[in-house]
């Protein structure tokens, strides 16, 4: 390790590993040590989207946004290396069903750059981001775009990498092989599907497909156990309740949206586990409505370390941090 990181001075710990994950999942015993380091094998499941007696949780928004690029593997594990509980991340599909991370379902301008390493390479102009629609694309397709190497306009100090959007697949199976590396508890995965009424069948599959392309995923690496769904489209929430009500829902709340906590749960019609608002509208009042129906609440997304210390105080369950390093 201490030789790749004086050749490439900028790979971070996780960065190496995940160099040294690349070559294990060549050698013959690759299913054998998928299985053991299985999570269900070793750890006592504490959800803490379902248990209220877990400890504050720390989660990494995208990762670890504000240091890595979002949504990568090497955001990921640097955001375990930095203690979170749970890592935080948004969901896509491709054409040909694969779920990938991504905020967007198309290829965001901020952070692309079109065929790496190619004498085309360019960047995507934002009046055309939505061209690059990531429904419309194989996963082979997707991974002539990089996410990694474009300067983020809001985020300077976060490291420059060569890399492209994982499969969910993907990091479950960087994840359980990085756990067994570093000996440590098993992370949960708060995992966003990213649809909107308007989109179906455009950007996204309509909500039933979505989430069972979801759950299809999180079965066959068996991490039903480790993972919380979360989304600002309810319509996906009331398929999961209905249809797989053992995985904890979290109903995600815009900052503009100024109804009260009854209306919203009455749109939504059951309760959700975790009752995820932008942190501008916590206040003393609603964490006492939440946790007098044993809802926890997790703000989103707070980059500064007063005030995650304010919410802290004030009771919240969780925080969502583009910046884990100030937990």
């Amino acid at each position: 390790m201490d030789e790749l990181m004086q050749t490439f001075p900028f790979f971070t710990k996780s960065c190496v590993y995940l160099y040294q994950m690349k070559q294990l999942l060549f050698i013959t015993f690759y299913s054998i040590t998928l299985a053991a380091c299985s999570p269900g094998r070793k750890m006592t499941n504490n959800n803490p989207a379902t248990n209220r007696t877990t400890a504050f949780d720390k989660q990494g928004h995208r990762g670890c946004r504000g240091i890595m690029p979002e949504n990568t593997i090497p955001a990921m594990l640097h955001a375990l290396d930095l203690g979170v509980i749970t890592l935080e991340m948004d969901i896509v599909f491709t054409k040909d069903s694969v779920a990938i991370l991504s905020h967007e379902p198309f290829f965001n301008h901020e952070i692309t750059t079109v065929m790496p390493g190619e004498y085309l390479e360019s960047y995507i102009e934002e009046k055309e981001e939505k061209k690059y629609n990531i429904f419309n694309m194989t996963l082979s397709e997707t991974e002539k775009f990089d996410v990694g190497l474009k300067p983020h306009p809001r985020f300077p100090q976060q490291q420059k990498i060569a890399i492209k959007k994982p499969s969910l697949a993907a990091l479950f199976d960087a994840v359980k092989i990085y756990m067994q590396t570093q000996n440590r508890p098993f992370p949960y995965f708060n995992i966003e599907t990213k649809s909107t009424p308007l989109t179906d069948n455009i950007f996204h599959p309509s909500p039933a497909t979505f989430v069972d392309g979801l759950m299809k995923v999180i079965k066959e690496k068996k991490m039903e156990q480790w993972v919380m769904i979360q989304s600002f489209d309810i319509r996906t929430l009331q398929y999961l309740h209905k249809n797989y009500p053992t995985i904890p829902a979290v109903l995600l709340i815009e900052d503009y949206d100024k109804r009260s906590l009854e209306d919203q749960l009455q749109q939504l019609g059951f309760k959700p586990n975790v009752y995820s608002p932008h942190y501008s509208l916590v206040t003393k009042e609603l964490l006492e409505k939440c946790h007098a129906q044993k809802i926890k609440v997790i703000p989103w997304t707070v980059n500064e370390k007063e005030k995650i210390d304010a919410l802290k105080a004030m009771g919240v369950d969780g925080i969502i941090s583009d910046y884990p390093n100030l937990f």
